[in-house]
């Protein structure tokens, strides 16, 4: 039997059991193992009935929401890209031709919370991979002319994002709907930040030091690999890693007390953007009435909501709706985005916005809608569990939010105590006209 047919036999036999393992109050249906390290470095390893196959993900709870400093925004994102240059004992070709000989698959991202460095690999090479990477992460090395090669690659890619008209909007919505936060700037930084970045040679160092440390990174193993044997290669590769964490500074957003709305000009030919945003609280899935806007989203604004049929498949009036509540580690935006095929329909759109917002506030949704939608959504998540990646990528964001993965189990069993009253509260609390942001994006003529 071929490696193909025995991977795809192996994801089968996952899938079919994922949901007989999640009963009860358990809704990640894996075991998991614990290691945590005297310098603070913890490790979470999954062990999976996936032959050969492990995925190796190293979660450092810094992104741009970390950089407090004024005129330093866009560095989280800039180490997503330094980190592949190595170090003394492997330089950057050196690491690219050792994952190269074993066939893994390396890559990164970051985000507002945090930055991910994620690779796929066969189990036999476990312990050349936590070689490699415990040493770049302890013992990141790179050139001042390198530094500001890579920092002038960094503002390249910053000025192609400008040529669409989403970064354009993103970027002018969040400077608009932030005064203090650092959630003001988006993840690859403020343009004028971006461009001044290869004149900081010594501050990237800085930013390294403090938050390339052990008690800020978390380490995601899922596969097939011994335990045991993984604890002991965990400890002698990452405990001479040594501490030095230091927390960002970061200024609470104020409260909101009026609406924001600005018009901007894309300098390209495009449809028009209108984005629709509330201010919502940190993720807390103790918080039921934060926790609501989840499947308030989905209800209201989804591909099966009575607005998206209205907007997009019956009017036609735009190309598509979509929500987004804003998953976070601080207070941050519920967010409405519509692509309008006709600039006469914007004030239509955004009217059809307000009036469902208006329709959810008033009357609740019935408890059979509610209840598909949770076990939709739960269903959903255990489907992506299929493969050692597929179940390590759906883990970062809550490693980030909140340390752990055991939050998972506490966030789905919460959905339960969500009510049609939850909903209709959660709607009249956050989709008020002080909490919103309304930004729209027209082309050039």
């Amino acid at each position: 039997m071929n490696k193909f047919a025995i991977l795809l036999i192996g994801v089968l036999l996952m899938s079919s059991s994922l949901l007989n393992a999640a009963q009860g109050d358990n809704v990640f249906p894996y075991k998991t193992h614990y290691v945590t390290l005297d310098n603070g470095f913890k490790a979470i390893l999954i062990p999976v009935d996936s032959p050969g196959l492990v995925a190796y993900y190293s979660v450092v709870r810094t992104g741009s929401r970390d950089e407090w400093e004024d005129g330093k925004s866009g560095f989280a994102h800039f180490f997503e890209h330094m980190m592949f240059r190595g170090t003394d004992r492997f330089p950057g070709n050196v690491y690219d031709s050792i994952v190269t000989s074993i066939g893994a698959d390396a890559n990164a991202y970051t985000s507002d919370d945090l930055t991910v460095y994620h690779l796929n690999f066969a189990s036999e090479d476990l312990e050349t991979v936590m070689d490699i990477e415990s040493d770049r992460f302890r013992n990141l090395k790179y050139s001042l002319e390198q530094f500001q090669t890579e920092s002038g690659a960094v503002y390249g890619e910053y000025r192609k994002g400008r040529t669409s008209p989403w970064s354009v909007a993103i970027e002018a919505l969040r400077d608009l709907a932030f005064e203090k936060h650092t959630y003001k700037h988006t993840t690859i930084g403020f343009e004028r930040d971006v461009k001044d970045m290869p004149n900081l040679y010594d501050y990237s160092i800085s930013f390294y030091n403090r938050y390339y440390r052990p008690e800020n990174v978390v380490l995601l193993i899922v596969g097939d690999f011994d335990v045991k044997k993984t604890e002991t290669m965990i400890r002698r590769f990452y405990s001479p890693w040594q501490k030095g964490y230091t927390l960002p500074k970061i200024i609470p957003e104020p409260e909101q007390t009026n609406p924001k709305n600005r018009e901007i000009q894309y300098e390209g030919r495009t449809l028009p953007l209108v984005i629709m945003s509330f201010k919502n609280d940190a993720f807390d899935p103790a918080n039921l009435k934060s926790l609501a806007t989840y499947p308030l989203a989905e209800l209201a604004f989804g591909e099966t909501s009575e607005l998206y049929k209205k907007l997009v498949l019956n009017e036609q009036k735009v190309q598509f709706i979509s929500p987004d509540p804003g998953m976070a580690r601080d207070p941050y935006l519920f967010s409405v985005y519509a692509m309008v095929n006709d600039e006469k329909d914007i004030d239509y759109v955004i009217s059809e916005i307000n009036k469902t917002i208006k329709e959810f506030q008033l009357s609740p949704v019935t408890t059979e809608q509610l209840n598909d939608l949770i076990s939709r959504e739960k269903y959903s998540f255990l489907m992506s569990l299929d493969s050692p990646d597929g179940i390590a990528s759906s883990l970062p964001q809550y490693i980030t939010l909140t340390g752990d993965i055991k939050v998972i189990d506490e966030m789905f069993n919460n959905y339960q105590q969500i009510t049609p009253e939850t909903i209709m509260s959660a709607a009249k609390y956050y989709f008020t006209p002080e909490r919103s942001t309304t930004l729209i994006l027209r082309g050039a003529k």
